[in-house]
């Protein structure tokens, strides 16, 4: 007799692969949701808040890596859905990247003191404003896969998505050009600075610029369900 898995995710997948998905999302988000708190702490030069903050990130990150696995160890080799199981392990190794992301942004600013220079402060808080704002759309567009399937992936709800997904992806085009902007500004300044902090802003700047791509990555993996 084969013994039952008594952990409750796999529970959820035997009756959903998209509900993990949505769990997984929303402690993703969670870990995205403190990014601005993070940097608010690191503008008053509280290093003990930053510090506390990247524990947070840690322990959320770590949260999120412990539903990707159960996911994948879990999943059955064959859906009776018109998805396929590869693009849904995509779908959630995305989703995960975002959460490595944060965490790597929290590790760098506890790790180091550093000082944000004045001139790339407004261009910092417009990247972060469009980080938070593409994100959520990724995580509204998530929340609607329940929804999705129980309508056969067509009608009104396929156009929502479908408008979610666009939303996203203009997102991702201003984000790119607040990006350039900031790195600009970044690169007049750089004489200013000591070479290893120019450094560690440009491995920030990049991060946090990288978040926006995975949010459009669950974008491209959502439209893949659509167009099947």
């Amino acid at each position: 007799m084969v013994a039952m898995s008594t952990n409750p995710l796999a529970g959820l997948l035997r009756k959903s692969p998209f509900k993990p998905i949505q769990e997984h999302v929303r402690v993703v988000f969670s870990c995205v949701m403190l990014l601005p708190a993070l940097f608010d702490a690191l503008y008053r030069k509280d290093q003990k808040e930053v510090a506390d903050l990247a524990e947070q990130i840690g322990n959320l990150e770590t949260e999120a890596d412990r539903i990707k696995s159960t996911y994948r160890h879990n999943m059955p080799k064959s859906l009776l859905l018109s998805v396929d199981r590869k693009d849904l392990l995509s779908l959630i190794h995305e989703q995960d990247a975002l959460a490595d992301g944060v965490e790597t942004i929290s590790q760098i600013m506890s790790n180091r003191d550093m000082i944000v220079p004045e001139a790339i402060k407004a261009g910092l808080d417009e990247l972060l404003e469009g980080t938070m704002e593409i994100s959520t759309q990724a995580k509204n567009m998530i929340e609607e896969l329940d929804e999705l399937v129980h309508v056969g992936f067509s009608g009104r709800e396929h156009d929502i998505v479908t408008k979610m997904i666009d939303g996203v992806r203009k997102s991702e085009h201003n984000i790119d050009q607040i990006l350039k902007k900031v790195n600009r500004t970044l690169f007049t300044i750089e004489k200013e600075l000591d070479p290893v902090s120019v450094m560690f802003w440009y491995r920030v700047i990049e991060e946090v610029g990288a978040l926006s791509d995975h949010a459009e990555n669950m974008a491209d993996r959502l439209l893949l369900f659509l167009s099947k």
